[in-house]
């Protein structure tokens, strides 16, 4: 078990790579037309910053960063990576809001972009911020050979795509139909919220150079911590209420979506979430106290509160 000291360490890390990727998006989110512009609509760009720079944990960048560090890997690079996955995260977030998906009217206790502008701006805004993603990843700017940008590349759109999140979302909105079983509901929640914290993780392996065990080791970890957020956030979904959660709750339950945790119970998915974390802690010892802050984060994503 972590220390205290070690729980605060994170939460500082945590916090500072959140400002250190949110300083970098402000900035490439600004009005100002980026080489080969022609020009950045001010409303697109507004919509775009609503819902990107709303706050939120950041924890994906963490685990992109932090994945990255443990092989010594170029700084910069692996935040240009972190915020491109951030928009990535975010574009997602603005879609799911929409009425014909989940038809959310709160996010991070904030209006979601379509009531804030209209679903047109939502629309385009997603769409703007899952095509400048790519950009970011191979632009000049980010400071990786061919052969690791062409990686990241192709991993995160197989992440963010037909057999990934976007996948997964369909998948969900059948699951307001036709109850999945117990194996359906694990593929759907690998897809629709794992894949793109597996990539966090094996992000950083890829822009470190790593071997492909220690990167196959990192997509593991993530694919027990993208298991733990879902789990997680299905929990809360039952026992948090709307303000801790900064958006609406209860809403599985009254769409009559089948979860683990309608399936198995409270108990159940807090022993679930033990062992994922403990699961997690496994793949990342032979990376000793270089890892200590990924493992806690394992741990901050089984038991947070929001």
């Amino acid at each position: 078990m972590m220390t205290d000291q070690g729980s605060s360490l994170f939460q500082i890390t945590l916090q500072h790579r959140a400002a250190s990727v949110e300083t970098l998006l402000t900035d490439l989110l600004s009005d100002r037309p980026d080489n080969g512009e022609i020009s950045r609509p001010p409303r697109l760009m507004a919509a775009m910053r609503h819902g990107v720079l709303n706050g939120g944990k950041r924890l994906r960048p963490f685990l992109v960063m932090e994945s990255a560090a443990l092989f010594g890997a170029d700084t910069l690079a692996a935040l240009r990576v972190a915020a491109a996955l951030e928009c990535i995260h975010c574009y997602s977030l603005i879609h799911d809001d929409l009425p014909a998906m989940d038809n959310d009217d709160m996010r991070r206790g904030q209006p979601t972009v379509h009531r804030k502008f209209d679903e047109a701006a939502a629309i385009l805004a997603g769409d703007s911020l899952l095509t400048y993603a790519f950009e970011l990843v191979a632009a000049e700017e980010t400071e990786l050979d061919a052969k690791a940008k062409v990686a990241l590349v192709t991993t995160l759109a197989r992440a963010a795509g037909i057999g990934g999140m976007t996948g997964g979302q369909t998948l969900d909105l059948e699951a307001e139909k036709v109850k999945p079983d117990e194996a359906g509901i694990i593929r759907l929640q690998a897809m629709k919220t794992g894949a793109l914290i597996r990539f966090a993780c094996e992000a950083g392996a890829i822009i470190g150079n790593a071997s492909p065990e220690d990167r196959e080791r990192l997509a593991e970890y993530g694919s027990a911590i993208g298991l733990a957020f879902q789990l997680a956030d299905d929990l809360l979904d039952v026992t948090a209420d709307a303000a801790e959660m900064g958006k609406a709750t209860g809403k599985d339950a009254a769409a009559g979506k089948a979860t683990l945790v309608s399936m198995h119970g409270i108990d159940w998915t807090k022993q679930q979430l033990s062992g994922l974390v403990a699961e997690a802690g496994d793949l990342l010892a032979p990376f000793g106290e270089q890892a200590s802050l990924l493992k806690e984060a394992a741990r901050f994503i089984a038991e947070r509160q929001s």
